[in-house]
């Protein structure tokens, strides 16, 4: 019998219980500095490093993934690797050392990885981020939009015009801006891969502002994906539950709220972002020829509509 140690150090092919696949984590109530690093992050997170096993079902493919040098997005360009694929990571300027270490995982493959450091605010960037993606892939047919500001606030009075501001201009002002300029290079066969999340269906009190562009990707999903379709651009979303990330203790959840997260789902335990990036592996692969307009839903069991 497969030991609960012994699994966890297994691959996403490997027959296993997914209750104790990994621990039941208990963070500490103990809150670190925006915009939040995985070399921060305690515990650390399982984001595929040693345990996604590729099977070239990207091979030759060109992704373009922003908020890539941690949490989901650094898992999604590590399976994207393994899978065959070159990436570009998006990321902010103070997040480099956690890019450099994902385009270090990415390179041992023998995949290339180009850094892209920016801030998706700015619609400037967002538009060279794509053109210089394109320039150093030398083409473009997979955009992951992933980057995400999340900060939980008591109250509506609390929420400030700032946060407001950034949260909508990062959450989704850049999806439209990226996805836009990314048209210019996407074709027949390409797909785009937005990240929403639980809370789009269950927001949390805390969350008004993030859950809200949560639903506005969504809407921005179903309808992108039909007006794209005929074009044979594909377009879908994954929404994850939640997931440990360094998004969680940077403010993304209230300190006190911490050491319960994720215990609520069903499984009993918080996601890992290498559970996570086989959706998104699925939803860029031709294998999901006919899958368009659909959120997949990796949230542990958490029922939505």
């Amino acid at each position: 019998m497969t030991t609960e140690s012994t699994a966890r150090s297994t691959d996403q092919y490997t027959f296993q219980n997914p209750v104790t696949r990994f621990e039941s984590i208990e963070p500490p109530a103990k809150s670190t500095s925006e915009p939040g690093l995985e070399s921060e992050l305690e515990p650390t997170a399982d984001r595929g490093e040693t345990s996604y096993r590729g099977t070239g079902r990207l091979t030759g493919r060109k992704a373009l993934i922003t908020g890539a040098d941690s949490g989901i997005g650094s898992a999604v360009a590590i399976a994207y690797a393994r899978e065959g694929a070159d990436v570009v990571l998006s990321y902010l300027p103070e997040e480099e050392e956690d890019a450099q270490t994902v385009k270090g995982i990415i390179e041992a493959e023998g995949r290339k990885a180009i850094c892209i450091p920016g801030d998706l605010k700015d619609p400037e960037y967002c538009v060279s981020l794509v053109q210089q993606a394109a320039e150093g892939l030398g083409g473009l047919d997979i955009l992951v939009n992933n980057a995400g500001k999340q900060v939980a606030v008591e109250s509506l009075e609390e929420l400030t015009d700032e946060q407001l501001d950034h949260t909508f201009k990062t959450n989704i002002y850049s999806f439209f801006r990226v996805t836009k300029e990314a048209l210019k290079h996407l074709g027949p066969g390409s797909t785009i891969i937005n990240t929403t999340s639980i809370q789009a269906y269950e927001p949390s009190p805390t969350l008004v502002d993030y859950a809200s562009t949560k639903a506005a990707i969504n809407a921005f999903t179903k309808g992108l994906a039909q007006q794209l379709a005929p074009k044979g651009i594909r377009v879908n979303a994954v929404a994850p539950g939640p997931i440990w990330t360094p998004l969680q203790p940077s403010d993304g959840q209230p300190t006190e709220a911490l050491p319960e997260f994720g215990k609520s789902t069903p499984l009993g335990r918080a996601g890992q972002p290498t559970e996570v990036a086989p959706a998104y592996v699925f939803l860029a692969s031709p294998e999901s020829s006919y899958v368009i307009g659909e959120t997949l839903n990796v949230n542990g069991g958490m029922p939505t509509p």
